[in-house]
């Protein structure tokens, strides 16, 4: 399956504002859009004027590379979204959230999203006491996510550990045992993203 494998602070330059893809680094002044705030590419100094479609495009890209998703998936998330009650804009940003990695990440076992969908894939996890191997798997209120045994003597997630974060209102996270649950639904007050999530729905409406 193709998968961005560049610079993920092009990304950021492209979009034109940090969507953090590099955890700890994007907050430090390494920062490549401190430096650099233009577009990549030779021409990206120059000034367009984008239109209405370029606009919702770009507000679609912005999330699709917020969550490291491809076209396909992100598409097929919106199918989903659509078909839940309520605002369709607000759906998909809450199942994008509550993708295992979204939430290995936000319970602060991983610095950057695209490092925990590697933890994940590797195995470090399980979901309520199984194996759990797949980022893509959506949660549900109740859910624990726990670091298996055999990982917790890993450098890494003492790190981690001593570097505590705080998780957002919907979960509820313990360093010491290094296991997260789910304890809400996040709603659209929970999510950090800068998106008008309202211009994807026109986008796809189209």
């Amino acid at each position: 399956m193709a998968r961005y494998t560049g610079p993920s602070c092009r990304i950021c330059r492209r979009e034109g504002q940090k969507l953090y893809l590099k955890g700890d680094r994007c907050y430090s002044d390494k920062c490549t859009l401190n430096k650099r705030q233009t577009a990549p590419g030779q021409h990206g100094a120059r000034r367009t004027k984008i239109s209405g479609y370029g606009t919702q495009l770009r507000e679609k890209q912005k999330v699709k590379k917020y969550y490291g998703l491809l076209e396909g998936q992100f598409k097929s998330i919106y199918d989903q979204a659509e078909k839940m009650k309520g605002i369709a804009g607000e759906n998909l940003l809450q199942l994008l959230e509550l993708r295992l990695d979204n939430v290995v990440y936000r319970l602060g076992f991983a610095n950057s999203r695209k490092e925990a969908r590697q933890l994940v894939v590797h195995g470090h996890f399980t979901l309520n006491g199984h194996k759990a191997d797949i980022p893509s798997m959506t949660l549900s209120v109740g859910d624990v996510i726990t670091l298996k045994e055999k990982s917790k003597s890993s450098e890494k997630f003492k790190q981690l550990a001593e570097a505590a974060k705080t998780a957002p209102g919907w979960l509820e996270v313990n360093f010491e045992k290094m296991e997260g649950k789910l304890t809400a639904l996040p709603v659209r007050n929970d999510i950090d993203l800068p998106v008008e999530e309202h211009l994807i729905v026109e986008l796809y409406s189209r």
